[in-house]
């Protein structure tokens, strides 16, 4: 049993531990009922010091084990090899950024609360599709996704009624698409 345990590598520290804070959050609020998800873990605006904590835990928690496991498995399918080309700092940084930025626009926007790790997933998803980017070109299947994903979050944004924040979903795409253009203009400041 030992032999077995040190094998197991904790490989993506940032991804692991959003994910297993993320589950153990959703459990522990099914467990006790203390309501600690709609407490803490929803932010619907405003600036006091509790509207603060939420504005930065909101993607933390998830109103269904399908909410939760939809974003968890994404996450972590995609999000180590994220963490290890782009390092557990930036990965870190890009999840606050998008956290953020998610909050102020649904605070400003819409009156309802927000919760869940969606928006860090279509992050994730971006930058993903830049992962194998060469000499500053831009990959097709960054076209096809940025493509299929804005017309499905349009569309149901338009013509589906849910308690789903698609412009959650593509503010989360525009952090990912931000971080690309810095790195992409960095680089070639570098190579001048």
């Amino acid at each position: 049993m030992k032999n077995i345990l040190s094998k197991i590598e904790y490989n993506s520290p940032v991804v692991l531990t959003f994910s297993l804070l993320a589950t153990a959050i959703f459990f522990i609020d099914q467990i006790i009922p203390l309501d600690i998800i709609n407490s803490l873990f929803v932010y619907r605006g405003g600036f006091s010091l509790i509207s603060l904590v939420q504005m930065i835990l909101w993607p933390l928690g998830h109103a269904s084990i399908d909410h939760l496991l939809g974003n968890i498995t994404l996450i972590l399918l995609i999000g180590p090899m994220l963490e290890e080309k782009y390092s557990s700092k930036t990965i870190l940084i890009l999840i606050i950024i998008t956290t953020v930025v998610i909050g102020f626009f649904q605070a400003i926007i819409f009156s309802s609360g927000i919760l869940g790790a969606s928006g860090i997933v279509f992050m994730m998803i971006i930058l993903t599709s830049f992962t194998n980017m060469k000499d500053g070109k831009v990959p097709l299947t960054f076209i096809f996704i940025a493509i299929l994903f804005l017309a499905k979050e349009i569309y149901n944004g338009i013509f589906v009624t849910n308690n789903i924040s698609e412009l959650g979903h593509i503010l989360g795409a525009l952090v990912g698409m931000g971080y690309i253009y810095i790195v992409q203009k960095n680089k070639k400041k570098q190579s001048i």
